[in-house]
């Protein structure tokens, strides 16, 4: 019976999907892995592992290249939590807005002895903020909630201005037409009252709000981080605060230098907390585990290529190779030596990782499976069936 490890405690409706597996909190050598924010950099890799699943979007707990090198798959779930983050997002915006948290917490330290109606009167006029109504909110990435944002803030009544140069087309149909399409992330900045960031975290856009792009936006700008920390840089926004550039940062990844900083409001990440977003992240990613493990189909790999062979297949093999020239002849080569017919071949490669199911009638040998083994770049050949 094969293994699958959880790391964290993941929603009880991915269950139904391992009722054929060992599932637990102490699966030893696991085939697969079920994690949430479990940190995996120190993890030592087991000779069964084949696939890794996220329970939300961020892999940023995960060593990616260390996985691909092991031809170890790593999903996540995009999208399964986009409806919390989104309304998340809204009351960020209305944060940013109004100063509905200072107001709150300036309202709970009343005295009960005083006149509190008569003390409301006389000092709500320090938390007046503006409405988002009629103004412009610039959406940074246009993924499953970039867009979402996007539409709501449509209709909220704002002006929306995107920015995304890597935009899928699915994510282009589920985008209101009334969303301007920016090309220049320089216009972005210069036309947005809000601006909130959708991008993951890579080497490109670590610290894309920074004391250089600040400087292009609209004086005053409200900056909503709902992504991750480390797309902003502290410091230059804590000067930014300090200088009134920006108005407000409302972020859900709080750190110690931006606790207690005038116009800084931190939301203790909250974005994907909702029992609604767990329950559908893990049912994505249980599914998308155990129909890889059990079919070698790849959907929403953040290091492989997505590759899905056909439903109807007698024995499959998967091999996951070095994304160099000649690994597909390399491949055929112990079939045809053993008089094996391919009857479907699908390959694909993303950055340095290839991938390939191939379908064959007739059971495969073990000494095929040894010779593909041997081959210098393949980097695990796993039989289906």
């Amino acid at each position: 019976m094969k293994k699958i490890l959880k790391l964290n405690e993941i929603s009880p409706l991915a269950d139904k999907y391992f009722e054929n597996y060992e599932y637990s909190n102490y699966a030893e050598n696991p085939d697969g892995i079920m994690l949430r924010s479990f940190k995996m950099h120190d993890y030592e890799i087991g000779s069964n592992l084949v696939a890794v699943a996220r329970a939300g979007a961020g892999v940023n707990n995960i060593p990616l290249d260390k996985m691909s090198e092991k031809g170890v798959c790593v999903f996540n779930t995009p999208g399964a939590n986009a409806n919390a983050v989104k309304e998340l997002v809204v009351c960020a915006l209305l944060l940013g807005s109004r100063k509905i948290y200072e107001g709150i917490t300036w309202a709970q330290n009343l005295s009960k002895d005083d006149d509190v109606a008569k003390l409301v009167e006389k000092g709500k006029s320090q938390f007046v903020g503006g409405e988002i109504y009629g103004k412009t909110l610039g959406v940074l990435g246009l993924g499953a909630i970039g867009a979402k944002v996007a539409n709501v803030a449509i209709d909220l009544g704002m002006d929306v201005l995107g920015y995304d140069p890597y935009i899928s087309v699915d994510a282009a149909w589920r985008l209101s037409r009334k969303v301007k399409h920016e090309k220049e992330l320089a216009s972005l900045f210069a036309g947005s009252d809000y601006i909130s960031i959708h991008m993951p975290l890579n080497p490109d856009t670590k610290g894309i709000i920074n004391k250089e792009t600040i400087s292009q936006m609209k004086d005053g700008v409200c900056i909503i981080n709902c992504a991750r920390g480390e797309l902003a840089n502290n410091d230059d926004l804590k000067e930014a605060l300090k200088s009134g550039k920006v108005s407000r940062y409302v972020t859900d990844f709080p750190v110690a230098e931006l606790l207690g900083v005038a116009g800084v409001v931190t939301i203790p990440h909250l974005g994907a907390s909702t029992p609604e977003a767990e329950d559908n992240c893990a049912i994505m990613a249980g599914r998308q585990l155990t129909d890889y493990i059990e079919n070698g189909n790849v959907v929403n790999s953040v290091n492989f290529p997505n590759l899905k062979g056909p439903d109807a297949y007698v024995h499959r093999v998967i091999i996951i190779h070095k994304n160099v020239p000649y690994m597909i002849n390399y491949a055929t080569k112990p079939f045809s030596d053993a008089h094996i017919n391919i009857d479907n071949l699908l390959s694909a490669g993303r950055g340095e990782v290839g991938y390939m199911i191939l379908d064959v009638e007739k059971e495969i040998p073990q000494s095929v499976i040894c010779e593909l083994k041997k081959i210098d770049g393949f980097l695990k050949v796993r039989v289906i069936r």
